[in-house]
C-alpha cells in the first residue's frame, strides 16, 4: 500500500512546524512549504497525497492556490486553515472544491482525523484511476482483435474469462493469426494488468543462452533472469516447442515450486500448429498439462468469413492515414477475391497486402486483384478455396460498402443516403441487418 503524503502550506514557520510535527507523530509522511508557489512545483495530477493550506498568505493566497490545485487535479483533497473571522471564506473554499476546513487555534485530534479521512479518500481515488487505466488498456488491446465472426466473438469471450483466472495459458494457431496480440490482451484485461509483461522467444537462442536468459545467472549488465523480472506478472514464452528436454524439466520445476495460484503466470505460444506437429508430442506430458490449464486455439483467417473485409478496410484506412492518402476503393469483384483467398499467412499476410494496396493506389497503379494474384503466385497457393453462395458475397460487399461510407461521413445518415442512393428506411433496415450502429461512427 502506497504511503500518502501530507503537504502543509503556510507562510508562518511555527504553524508549519507544529502541524508537521503533530502529524508526523501520528504516522503521516509530511512535507512543508512556505508558499503556494513552492508547493505547486511539487504537486501535480495524481500526486500521492493531500494538502493542508492556510487561506491567508502573501503572494498567491489560499483561495487562488485552491483554484490552481483543482485545475490540476479535481480529486485532490485540500483542507483549509482559517482564522476565526474567515469562516465565510472557508465555506466558499468548500464550494470551490476544498474537502474541509479547520479554524485556528485548531484541535490536534480533529486535524489528525481530517488528515486520515483525506488520505484514505486520496488513496481510493488514485486506486480507482489506476484500475480505470488498466481496464482502459485492456479495452484498447481487446479492440485490436477485430471481427464479428462467430469464431472471434467466442475467442473474445473465452479470453475475458481466462484473463480473470490465475492459471497458465497455452495459445496455438497458424502463423500470423495474432497469438502474441492475444497474449497481450490476456495480460491487459486480467488481474495482472499494470504488472510486468515479459516476452521471450525460445527459438531465438542457443540452449545455453536460453537457460541463462530464462533462469540465470545473467552476465554482468544483462539485468535479472526473466523468471525474476516477470515475478508477479506475466511471462510469455513464444515457440515453446523449441524448449529442450532439459529446459522443459527446469520450467516444470519452477511451475511446481510456485504452487497455486501461480506467482507468475506463464503464457506459452506454440508455432508448430501448421507444420503437422502436435505440441503434446513435443513437450513432456506433465509440462504440457501444466501449461495447458487454459488453452486458446486461434481461428485461421480463411475461416472467419466477412472478417476478411472488415480487417482489410481497417488496415487500409490506417495505412492511408500514415501515408497521407485516400484508402483504395474495393470493387465487388475484389471483395469476392479477398473473401475467397486462402490466406496461408493469415492476418499478418492481409496486413501486408493492405499496405501494398495503399501504396500502389497512392501512385495510381495496379489493383487489389493483381496483388492477390501475385500473392498466390509467390506462395504457390490457389486463388480460391471452396465456393460460397453468391448471396453471401453480395451481403458481405454490401455491409463493407455501408460501413466504409458511414466511416467516411462520420455517421451522417443524410450523407450516406445521398452517396448510396438509399431511402432512409432501406438504410436503417440494412444497418440493423448487418449490426451497424450510427453511434459507432460519430
Amino acid at each position: 500500500m502506497r504511503m500518502m503524503k501530507v503537504a502543509i502550506v503556510d507562510d508562518e514557520e511555527d504553524i508549519r512546524q507544529s502541524i508537521g510535527q503533530w502529524l508526523a507523530l501520528s504516522g503521516f509522511d509530511t512535507e512543508t512549504f512556505a508558499c503556494a508557489e513552492e508547493a505547486l512545483k511539487v504537486i501535480g495530477p495524481d500526486w500521492p497525497g493531500v494538502v493542508i493550506s492556510d487561506i491567508r498568505m502573501p503572494g498567491m493566497d489560499g483561495m487562488a492556490f485552491l483554484k490552481r490545485l483543482m485545475g490540476l487535479d479535481s480529486g485532490l483533497p485540500v483542507i483549509m486553515i482559517t482564522g476565526h473571522g474567515d469562516v465565510p471564506m472557508a465555506v466558499e473554499a468548500m464550494r470551490l472544491g476544498a474537502m474541509d476546513f479547520m479554524e485556528k487555534p485548531f484541535n490536534p485530534d480533529r486535524m489528525t482525523e481530517l488528515a486520515k479521512r483525506a488520505t484514505q479518500a486520496r488513496r481510493m481515488t488514485l486506486d480507482a484511476r489506476a484500475l480505470r487505466r488498466d481496464l482502459g488498456e485492456g479495452t484498447k488491446v481487446m479492440g485490436k482483435l477485430i471481427g464479428t465472426s462467430v469464431q472471434m466473438e467466442r475467442l473474445r469471450e473465452d479470453l475475458l474469462d481466462i484473463a480473470q483466472s490465475d492459471g497458465h495459458v497455452l495459445i496455438d494457431g497458424e502463423t500470423g493469426t495474432g497469438k502474441t496480440l492475444v497474449a497481450h490482451a490476456l495480460h491487459a484485461a486480467g488481474t495482472r494488468a499494470g504488472k510486468k509483461f515479459v516476452t521471450l522467444s525460445c527459438a531465438a537462442f542457443t540452449e545455453e543462452a536460453l537457460a541463462e536468459r530464462l533462469f540465470g545467472p545473467v552476465a554482468e549488465g544483462g539485468g535479472l533472469p526473466l523468471v525474476e523480472e516477470a515475478r508477479g506478472g506475466t511471462l510469455v514464452l513464444e515457440d515453446i516447442e523449441a524448449l529442450s528436454s532439459g529446459l522443459q524439466a527446469r520450467l516444470l520445476t519452477l511451475l511446481n515450486e510456485q504452487g497455486t495460484p501461480a506467482e507468475t503466470r506463464i503464457v506459452a505460444i506454440c508455432n508448430a500448429h501448421g507444420e503437422g506437429r502436435m505440441l503434446e508430442d513435443l513437450l513432456r506430458p506433465d509440462l504440457y498439462f501444466r501449461l495447458a490449464a487454459h488453452k486458446l486455439t486461434l481461428p485461421p483467417l480463411r475461416a472467419r468469413g466477412e472478417d476478411v473485409l472488415t480487417l482489410f478496410n481497417r488496415m487500409a484506412e490506417q495505412f492511408a492515414d500514415d501515408y497521407g492518402c485516400e484508402p483504395p476503393e474495393v470493387s465487388a469483384q475484389e471483395a469476392a477475391q479477398l473473401l475467397q483467398a486462402p490466406w496461408p499467412g493469415n492476418v499478418r499476410q492481409l496486413i501486408n497486402v493492405a499496405e501494398r494496396a495503399v501504396l500502389q493506389a497512392r501512385r495510381g497503379q495496379g489493383s487489389i486483384a493483381s496483388l492477390l494474384m501475385a500473392e498466390s503466385d509467390d506462395l504457390g497457393t490457389a486463388m480460391t478455396t471452396e465456393g460460397k453462395p453468391l448471396k453471401e458475397y453480395v451481403e458481405s460487399f454490401e455491409k463493407m460498402l455501408i460501413d466504409n461510407t458511414m466511416r467516411r461521413h462520420k455517421g451522417s445518415i443524410a450523407a450516406v443516403m445521398e452517396e448510396l442512393c438509399l431511402p432512409r428506411r432501406t438504410l436503417n433496415e440494412k444497418m440493423a441487418k448487418y449490426g451497424l450502429s450510427r453511434a459507432d461512427y460519430t
